[in-house]
């Protein structure tokens, strides 16, 4: 599969590509700067076969005749391209990613592009860039209320409203937003001494390579049980803390009750990803993980 993926000179994205290579696809790889260092150092490690199998385009994709060129000739988006904070506080955030992520959304209808898996994030719900946090139950799914006061989260709620847009427009197309912890190397990299630094944001993360997967499931993937557009967390289903989920719930969330059937025992995670693993068949994995099961 040719897939065109924005953003992917971000720490995210270089994971996206190596993935999608290994997995055979041929990659387009968008940026609005030169292709970063790490990228090109990685691509350089690959063997010919799959370094054959990259280009890259740079493109300022706020312009939606540009974005419309870049992605001609894909068959499928991974949509990365995003200003990754909130920024000012005021526009640059907001008006960026939402300028982006409809011309991707928008430039894929009119080429023909049925498959597109956009990066939404946890923030959607109220979580580190907040001093208002309003949640109704843990651990939080896709049902949960988004209610962002920030313009990043803002942007992203919105990003998801386009999909749902677009997808009414052009039933043949095919949406995820895939709602993004911090993704890092290792598990330990998120861990820190005091838990309190990191109760904003319910001690979530993702492996980077494990989120990598997700957006190929979720961009190429092909088992049937979805269509139209649909919202998924990615998070891991252990926390990055060393102390129990209890513990955490008690001592700094006890006011928000557990949804019927669900507990926190051990260290299970604050977000419920069910939805993805029964619709884009994704298991989170660490590290090694995987050798292990073989």
């Amino acid at each position: 599969m040719k897939l065109a993926i924005t953003g992917c000179n971000g720490s995210v994205g270089t994971r996206v590509v190596l993935a999608a290579l290994e997995a055979g696809h041929t990659v387009v790889g968008v940026d609005s700067v030169p292709c970063s260092e790490p990228l090109a150092s990685l691509l350089l490690h690959k063997n010919g076969h799959e370094a054959a199998r990259f280009a890259f385009k740079r493109v300022e994709l706020t312009d939606f005749d540009a974005a419309l060129q870049a992605l001609e000739g894909a068959e499928g988006i991974v949509q990365l391209a995003a200003v990754r904070t909130p920024a000012d506080y005021k526009v640059v955030a907001h008006n960026t990613n939402v300028v982006i992520s409809w011309n991707i959304l928008r430039a894929a209808a009119e080429l023909g592009i049925n498959r597109v898996a956009q990066a939404s994030s946890v923030n959607v719900i109220p979580l580190v860039w907040t001093d208002h946090h309003d949640f109704e139950y843990f651990p939080i799914d896709e049902e949960h209320p988004c209610r962002p006061d920030e313009p990043y989260g803002l942007s992203k709620v919105i990003s998801e409203i386009q999909a749902d847009t677009i997808v009414r427009r052009y039933p043949s197309m095919r949406v995820a937003s895939l709602r993004l912890s911090w993704s890092l190397p290792t598990r330990e990299d998120a861990l820190r001494d005091d838990p309190t630094r990191r109760k904003n944001d319910l001690w979530g993360y993702v492996q980077e390579d494990s989120a990598a997967e997700a957006f190929l499931l979720a961009v190429a993937g092909d088992n049937g049980k979805w269509r139209g557009h649909e919202r998924f967390f990615i998070v891991a289903p252990d926390t990055s803390a060393n102390e129990d989920s209890v513990e955490l719930w008690q001592t700094y969330w006890r006011h928000v009750p557990l949804k019927e059937g669900k507990d926190l025992s051990g260290r299970k995670g604050f977000f419920d990803c069910s939805k993805a693993e029964r619709l884009l068949g994704w298991v989170h994995r660490n590290p090694g993980e995987k050798e292990r099961q073989n």
